[in-house]
């Protein structure tokens, strides 16, 4: 079997370029208007393993060192009597026979207790933090991830989801509703709502932490301060396109979630991935 030879002067099928995806963009009736082409990142292979590690390393820094105290468990007033007296070599209570102090006593110190000198920060890759960003981009485009998420996709839209940039002006929540409504993406701030609920008894609840809310759409615009009116749902969050970052793409590591971006928001990105306009 013969192998196969390539022309002279065409690329081959590995140094082939990536095409551009291209995208239909709604205006504020929720009806098609044109279409726009996405940065290459969003033509990128999904990663789930890189955006993990992302994740994680993000989540590692903002966690607060704890540690017990020094003296916890050591504040007894103990001796010990010393070999070849038929006992433990337990510390004991002064003038008394019961264990104080060590480790397996009641009220004793711990074995080995939480430290803050710690580190619990993960270090990634410059690289592969950045490839990270892309493959969690791409993943906006799969319906199959979005749904893996749990989150309600309208039948035949396809993502991302672009809007026309008088959207970052809407400042009302009964505008935004309106918007989502013709959109077909109320239903999935609603799955939001519907989910939110009280936790049990516990650590997170004694630390404030009463209501656990799932995450909805993602409003990504081109400045801050854009966009305020989607800021009251449930779930839903708004973050300008030059903070983006792949934990706001995919919450908890898991790729694919439901966003929606503005037309300056798609050329900021451009900008910030350092790609030209075509």
């Amino acid at each position: 079997m013969t192998p196969d030879v390539e022309t002279p002067g065409e690329p081959s099928p590995a140094e082939a370029p990536t095409p551009h995806h291209r995208v239909h963009y709604f205006d504020l009736h929720g009806k098609q208007e044109g279409t726009v082409t996405l940065p290459l990142a969003f033509s990128q292979p999904v990663r789930s393993d890189l955006i993990q590690r992302a994740v994680v390393a993000s989540q590692s820094h903002r966690r607060q060192p704890y540690g017990t105290a020094p003296t916890a468990g050591m504040r007894h007033s103990v001796e010990w009597s010393g070999k070849g007296r038929g006992v433990a070599r337990t510390p004991r209570l002064m003038d008394s026979m019961r264990g104080a102090q060590a480790p397996n006593t009641v009220s004793g110190r711990a074995a080995h207790p939480p430290r803050v000198d710690r580190i619990w920060e993960k270090k990634i890759n410059r690289k592969e933090r950045r490839r990270a960003f892309t493959s969690a981009l791409a993943a906006t485009r799969e319906e199959r991830l979005a749904k893996a998420r749990g989150h309600e996709v309208p039948h035949g839209l396809h993502l991302p989801v672009v809007v026309d940039t008088p959207v970052e002006e809407i400042d009302s929540s009964s505008a935004a509703r309106l918007l989502l409504t013709r959109l077909k993406l109320w239903k999935d701030v609603e799955r939001a709502r519907a989910s939110t609920h009280l936790r049990s008894s516990g650590r997170a609840r004694r630390r404030g932490r009463v209501r656990r809310t799932p995450r909805s759409l993602l409003v990504v615009t081109s400045a801050p301060g854009k966009a305020l009116g989607f800021r009251n749902f449930a779930g839903v969050d708004v973050v300008p396109a030059h903070s983006l970052a792949t934990e706001d793409l995919a919450p908890g590591g898991m790729a694919g979630r439901l966003t929606v971006f503005s037309l300056g928001a798609v050329e900021s990105l451009r900008a910030r991935l350092g790609e030209a306009a075509p």
